[in-house]
């Protein structure tokens, strides 16, 4: 008999009078909104400026988005494409599949055309906004209790979630998969926060270590689940994902450590300052090219000067003669 487990919502969708108010969508969104909080905090504490990290997220969070759908869509093209699947799902991403790898991936090339349009160093914002990112993931991935998705093998501990039957679901208790990376999460935030207090990490390595702590947390989380997934050599394919991302993490780290040590002094240069060096190197071209456009004229005009005094000196000479 069964005493406790964790329920899983009757529906994913709340509905506020006409409108539906999707779960999922909902988790999402409200990760974003801590993510760009928190990080705010971090990056002024890092001394950048107030409201950096929302300007930057405006191409950050769209990129992410994409990134992790195609992800999904790719890695579990089965779900979209096979026989019996309408493909026009694909992007109906209100109802689950934001593969984290492509979303970590674009994002952060939507974040490197924000910082260069700032002029701000990538990698030291990455570093404060690595534990504003992976807390964003924690609250997300509730989004899968809602859905009842992404759940672990069939168990009968109390902290059990309870799955309802459904569409290529069978009701039953589950380890929640969804709550084991959601707390791994809170502890990988807070091993970064510290880890960047205690041996000040600059450079990319704290964001790196948020990436490699993660890696671990999600290979054993990964070997629980039970949803379809492609496997290589026994193995499915995101606990490869993980395995190979982590080593190129703590390889990062080592290396990064030895050639850059510390951390950036400056991480958001002033805007007047840039705007000011900017014109002082226009003014500065623009004088060297008058310089040079004006060495011809002067020298042509030294020569001429130059010819009447030398015919002077000459009719002097020549009247000495005489």
């Amino acid at each position: 008999m069964e005493f406790a487990y964790i329920p899983s919502p009757s529906s994913g969708v709340v509905h506020l009078g006409p409108l539906p108010l999707r779960g999922y969508a909902f988790c999402i969104i409200l990760g974003v909104f801590v993510a760009v909080w928190y990080g705010n905090k971090r990056w002024i504490a890092r001394g950048g400026k107030a409201g950096t990290v929302a300007d930057i997220s405006v191409w950050a969070v769209p990129f992410g988005l994409v990134g992790g759908r195609l992800y999904h869509v790719i890695t579990d093209y089965q779900l979209y494409f096979s026989d019996g699947k309408n493909w026009v799902d694909a992007f109906k991403i209100w109802e689950g599949g934001l593969g984290i790898w492509g979303a970590i991936a674009f994002g952060a090339v939507g974040a490197w055309i924000g910082c260069r349009r700032r002029g701000i160093p990538l990698p030291a914002y990455a570093d404060a906004i690595a534990p504003a990112i992976v807390l964003a993931q924690a609250i997300g991935r509730w989004g899968n209790w809602f859905n009842q998705e992404l759940y672990g093998k069939a168990t009968d501990v109390p902290w059990a979630v309870e799955i309802s039957d459904g569409v290529n679901r069978e009701g039953g208790t589950y380890h929640p998969t969804f709550l084991y990376e959601s707390l791994w999460c809170v502890g990988v935030a807070l091993l970064v926060v510290w880890a960047d207090r205690r041996f000040k990490l600059g450079h990319g390595r704290a964001f790196a270590l948020y990436v490699a702590a993660y890696c671990v947390g999600r290979s054993w989380i990964e070997y629980m689940r039970v949803d379809e997934a492609h496997h290589v050599l026994g193995l499915r394919l995101n606990v490869w994902t993980a395995i190979i991302v982590f080593v190129l993490a703590v390889v990062y780290i080592v290396i990064s450590a030895r050639i850059r040590p510390g951390r950036e002094e400056i991480v958001e240069p002033d805007r007047e300052t840039l705007g000011k060096d900017a014109k002082a190197k226009t003014e500065d071209g623009d004088a060297e090219v008058d310089l040079k456009k004006g060495d011809e004229p002067e020298t042509a005009g030294a020569e001429a000067d130059a010819a009447p005094d030398a015919e002077s000196s000459s009719d002097t000479a020549a009247a000495k003669n005489a």
